[in-house]
Parts: structure tokens; sequence; C-alpha cells
């Protein structure tokens, strides 16, 4: 049973993933039809058409490999200054040069007569930039509404004041999960007499309102005294121990540090929360991916020691080979409810979602950041010149940075062979 529930999960964040790549490309599609560019295709996928059709002059169809998808804007790139670009691809010689020939050329075989202004290049820098930034944007959107049904629908696990479990001995967070040793303290919540099912209701005389007030005391309390009034089946009693110091996970960073430790484990029950906790956790979740990605080739580094016998750390980039994996996983977590299994392959979903919108915001080409920073650099130069009298520059020959694509798309396409690798040998595993 459990085969068929982790398959059924697999396939739904899969499904899930081709449609959000599909509506990523129509983001740019529509805006490109909108302001007159000529779209010859559509496509969601790489590789071998499993399917087409043709309605007007685009082209619509699905490819064998779903890790993808692209819009065919005609005109991306201007031709060269002073060339006809029917012409250019038998003038040049040099690998880079040739292929920057045969890419200017191949923007116009399907360009008639007449239609010189409906090529993407010609288009007023507003526009260029909209048709560019709308296929990331849709994945942000995508993102906020799946985090808004996670947040508001099925709720935040919310930590309360009431004990759900009580640590037998003190065990240092460097050291993970294992079992206590007779060389391990006794947690002082045991020493006290905590039990499941108790409400803290005072920490050394000070009222408990919540989780986190409780957490602040007991790791500012060091190897202080603790007095800890409950509430136990309706009667109050007061408990007695010494915190104790220990090695925690510092609650800003993923440092450890030395703090009180008290040893329990709080009941979690389910919030929904309103759209500014859905704003303000995505903020966070942005300045993460961001850190993520600025820590990408570090990160890979760790993943081929990883596929060759290291050891895969849990927040280790992942293909979609392994997110496919985690979502299998989440839905089968014995431990959790079927809505927070649901809701757990919904998050996970959105969090690719946004991971791919601000991955495609770098402003390298092949990717659409590429194309915006093009955009803007033309906008820029053009401002400058208008403003201080000078002829006007052009469009910017975003042509002449195809070898940095080529090469980008190099790094782009060795990065996912290796996270596949990974993925299949030493995957990142939640259970």
């Amino acid at each position: 049973m459990d085969a068929v529930i982790y398959a059924i999960g697999v396939i739904i964040f899969v499904l899930g993933l081709v449609i959000s790549i599909a509506l990523h490309e129509v983001g740019h599609m529509v805006p490109a039809k909108k302001f007159g560019v000529k779209v010859t295709q559509y496509f969601v996928g790489f590789g071998k058409t499993l399917w087409s059709t043709r309605r007007g002059e685009t082209e619509y169809g699905i490819k064998a490999i779903p890790l993808g998808g692209f819009v065919k804007l005609v005109g991306m790139l201007p031709p060269a200054k002073g060339q006809d670009p029917s012409t250019v691809r038998d003038s040049n010689t040099g690998v880079f040069t040739q292929l920057i020939a045969d890419a200017r050329h191949a923007e116009y075989e399907h360009v008639r007569p007449g239609e010189e202004e409906r090529l993407f290049y010609r288009k007023p820098w507003w526009q260029k930039l909209i048709v560019m930034a709308s296929g990331p944007l849709v994945n942000i959107v995508i993102a906020a509404i799946l985090f808004t049904v996670v947040f508001s629908g099925f709720g935040v696990p919310t930590a309360t004041t009431t004990v759900d479990g009580v640590s037998d001995c003190v065990i240092p967070a460097a050291d993970g999960a294992r079992a206590c040793t007779e060389e391990d303290p006794v947690a002082p919540a045991r020493d006290a007499g905590l039990r499941p099912g108790d409400q803290i209701l005072s920490f050394n005389g000070t009222m408990i309102t919540g989780w986190d007030q409780l957490t602040g005391l007991i790791r500012d309390n060091d190897d202080g005294e603790a007095v800890i009034v409950v509430d136990r089946d309706g009667t109050e009693q007061k408990l007695s121990t010494n915190t104790s110091v220990s090695s925690r996970t510092d609650l800003d960073s993923d440092a450890f540090v030395d703090v009180g430790f008290l040893g329990v484990v709080p009941v979690a029950v389910s919030e929904r929360q309103g759209p500014v906790f859905v704003a303000a956790t995505m903020w966070d979740y942005t300045k993460a991916t961001g850190e993520a990605i600025i820590a990408l080739p570090q990160r890979l580094v760790q993943v081929a020691e990883a596929a060759f016998g290291g050891v895969r750390q849990e927040n280790s980039p992942m293909s979609v080979v392994g997110a496919s994996r985690v979502a299998g996983e989440v839905v089968t977590f014995d431990e959790a409810s079927w809505a927070d299994r649901i809701a757990n392959l919904i998050g996970l979903l959105a969090a690719v979602n946004l991971f791919v919108a601000l991955f495609n915001f770098i402003p390298l080409l092949p990717l659409d950041g590429g194309h915006i920073a093009g955009t803007l650099w033309e906008a820029l130069r053009r401002g400058i010149a208008r403003l201080r009298g000078k002829p006007d520059p052009g469009h910017v020959d975003v042509g002449k940075l195809l070898p940095v694509a080529y090469v980008v798309g190099a790094f782009l396409l060795l990065m996912g062979v290796l996270l596949i690798y990974a993925d299949i040998v030493n995957p990142v595993r939640l259970q």
C-alpha cells in the first residue's frame, strides 16, 4: 500500500511541476503575443516531440523530457551591425563567431516580408522586460497561491505550552539523533518530574504566554535554578530542578551555541495564518533561497563528494529526481496525518516554484535574467544618450554574449547530470 501511495505522490508532484513549467512559458507567450511579437512555437519539455498542433502561426506541443519548456519568440537576436541577416551565415570564421552567425540566421528563417516590426528585439525595452520577467513572475504567483493554501487552508504547526514529550538525557545537538548512554546526564525536565500533558504556567516566576517566550527563558537560564509551575489534570504543581548548559542549534543560524537546556517537547497544533504571515514567510524563504543559490557552486562540490561515497547533507541541492523522491516520502510518512502529508506535498511544489523563479532571475544567458539584464542596459544607455543629446545607440546585441550562454548552458547541463546521479546513488532522505 505504501508503494502505491508513494507512486501517487511522485506522479502528483511531477504533474504539478509540468503544469508550473507550462504556465511559466505561458507567462512569456501571452504578453509577447499581446505586444505583436511573432511566436512560432510553444512547447513543454525537450527532446522528441510526442504531440503537437498548430493554431494560427504558433505550434503548440509536448516533448518527451519534462525538464523544462520553451517559447520561440522570433527576433530575439538582432542582425549584426551592417549585415543582412539572410547572408551572415556565410561570412564568418572561428567557432564561436560562426555559432553566433548561425544563431542570428536562424532567428530570421520564419520572418516574412512586412513582419520586421514584429521581431522581438525591435520592441520597446519595457515590452521586452515584461515579456521576459513574466515567466518567473508566474512561478512566484504560483508559489504564493500554494503557500497560501498551505498556511491559510491547512494551517501551520504551532508549538503550545503543553508538554508532549520529556527527554531522558542531555545529548548535544551535534550528535544528532541517538540513544542515551550511561555517560549522558539526566535531562533536567526528567529530573524535575515533568510529564506529557503538563501545561507550563510559569518559569522562575515569569508567567508563560507562549512557547517562544519559554524557550528564550530556558536558554538564558544557563545552569541556574529552574522553578516551574504546571497545570497537571487541573491542579497546579510546583517543580524544581536546574537547567543544564548544552550545545544547541542557534535560533538565527545553523551554528551550535551553548545555552540553557530543559528537555521538553511541546504539543503542536495547526493554526491557520493570514496574508501577512504568508508574505513574511515567503520573504524569509526568498532570502534563504537566494543564499542557497549564491552558495550553489560550493554545495555542488559537496554533492559530488556525496555521489562518490561521501555523506549527503539534508539541505543538499536536488534534481527533479530527488525532489520527486522527497514528494513520495512526505506522503508516506507514518507519523503524519493525511492533512499534513498533503500540505507538505503542496509546500514542496510551492518551494520548487519559488526556486525556479529566483534561479531564472540570475542575470546570465540563457536564463531569463540574462535577457532582462540586456533589456535594462539598453534602456539605461538609450536614456543616457537622450539626456546628453547623443545619437541613439540602438538595440543591445545580446548575440555577442552567446559564448557566455553556451558556457552557462554547459554548466547547467553538467549540474543536472551530477544532481540526478547523486539523487539515484545517494539521495536525500527524510525518513
